[in-house]
């Protein structure tokens, strides 16, 4: 009996996701809005600073932050 539920739920899964791409229009990207107003290219350099590094320095911040204040005592 597990095993027609798990059949079951996988192709509902399936069935919604397939229907899902089929029924969605597409995004049209080429075709300019009213009122549309881009934003200036980033450099390769903005954008791995934008999306690597400011994360990993944020990361690395929040780390630093629990291993200060942690109140836990030493083993």
């Amino acid at each position: 009996m597990d095993k027609k539920n798990a059949l079951r739920a996988g192709s509902v899964a399936a069935g919604t996701t397939l229907m899902m791409l089929l029924m969605s229009s597409p995004a049209l990207a080429l075709t300019r809005d009213d009122g549309d107003d881009p934003a200036p290219k980033l450099s390769v350099v903005e954008t791995l600073g934008l999306f690597v590094a400011a994360p990993l320095v944020l990361f690395l911040v929040i780390i630093g932050l629990v291993m200060v204040l942690d109140k836990s005592k030493k083993a």
